[in-house]
């Protein structure tokens, strides 16, 4: 881990400084347990008794403190705490392991162009044709499909695979295992009569069941991903089956999403862990998504959406609106909702009291 001088986090993070700027840290920690060599993290008063017993000699504090009360011969101001953390943890980031330049047990196949500066770990893959810009590493045992191209300083973690043809911008990061390019779940049954939607029916005809067959029908297209976005480990991004699945520029994309073939995710998305969304759905700029919804095929929802976690969407959803539920509904309909529920069995013992009185 690099050390850093508090001035020039300060000038880094824009925090204001108090006390010696010259002191110099080797990371952060929580004040409890920072060294005398930390930034101890006490961005709430209510960790001012921790930081009165803290070995540590600097740190990150609520607001204008007297350094002296605390045993500090510095600190750094943070007004807004969460966008504090991000510039704090950004500095002490670890750095890649992987040196630049090409593993001698890595393969890097005919045609394949490797910007300056890329790092390819251990038994990583580069097909035919790909391109993978300036300063991008590739960790170990991670593939690049034939004629993808990688943008300038991508991060594919261990284990990662690109498929063929996709094209992701710069800045890109991948977390270990995530896949990005494999064929879209999508088949069609060979006798119309065994699918209820096809029917027309609430059930589906078992006439053919010895006899029904899947035809898959192929992803010819690819994945296309803007920059800055972020996929974490386990995630799926299904390639399109005629144009491209996309991905918008800025969007951060949590541990174990699936996104389906066709769909389009706008700009400074938010999708949060084991969100599903099926193929040829729409998704507006700036939606936040939260863990568990599940988003049926072929609806459209709107910039700026909030959706809670664990709901349900049953259809296209309005833009600039939060929604919850199962089905998913405006938050203060879904709210009354479920004061409403909470008073069915109250309700179901006035109802008996009635049905009593009435002789029914």
């Amino acid at each position: 881990m690099s050390s850093h001088k508090i001035e020039a986090i300060a000038r880094a993070t824009g925090l204001t400084l108090l006390g010696d700027g010259s002191l110099t840290v080797r990371g952060a920690a929580e004040p409890a347990n920072a060294e005398a060599d930390e930034l101890a993290l006490a961005m709430s008063p209510s960790y001012a008794d921790a930081l009165r017993g803290s070995r540590a000699r600097t740190a990150v504090v609520w607001g204008e403190i007297d350094l002296q009360e605390f045993g500090l011969e510095a600190a750094l101001v943070a007004s807004r705490p969460r966008i504090a953390l991000a510039g704090i943890t950004a500095a002490f980031q670890h750095q890649s392991d992987i040196a630049p330049g090409i593993h001698p047990s890595a393969i890097v196949e005919q045609g394949a162009e490797i910007g300056e500066g890329a790092a390819i770990g251990a038994f990583a893959v580069i097909g035919a044709g790909a391109r993978l810009g300036p300063g991008a590493v590739v960790g170990a045992h991670a593939t690049i499909g034939s004629e993808a191209v990688i943008g300038d300083k991508a991060l594919l973690h261990a284990g990662v695979r690109i498929g063929a043809r996709c094209k992701i911008g710069a800045r890109f990061i991948a977390q270990p295992n995530a896949v990005i390019g494999a064929d879209g779940f999508s088949f069609e049954p060979s006798d119309p009569a065994s699918s209820a939607r096809a029917a027309g029916h609430d059930t589906a005809s078992d006439s053919n069941a010895d006899t029904r067959k899947w035809l898959r029908i192929h992803s010819l297209a690819g994945v296309e991903i803007g920059d800055d976005v972020e996929i974490g480990s386990g995630a799926c991004i299904d390639r399109g089956t005629i144009a491209p699945t996309r991905i918008g520029s800025g969007t951060k994309i949590d541990n174990l999403v699936q996104i389906g073939h066709n769909v389009q995710v706008g700009r400074d998305c938010l999708l949060c862990a084991q969100v599903g969304i099926a193929g040829s759905t729409v998704i507006g700029d700036r939606a936040v998504i939260g863990g568990k919804v599940g988003i049926p095929d072929h609806v459209k929802i709107g910039a700026d959406v909030v959706i809670a976690a664990g709901s349900l969407v049953a259809g296209n959803l309005a833009g600039q609106a939060i929604y919850m539920g199962i089905p998913a509904v405006p938050r203060m309909q879904a709210l009354r909702q479920m004061n409403m529920v909470r008073r069915l069995p109250e309700l179901a013992t006035e109802l008996a009291r009635i049905r009593e009185k009435l002789g029914l």
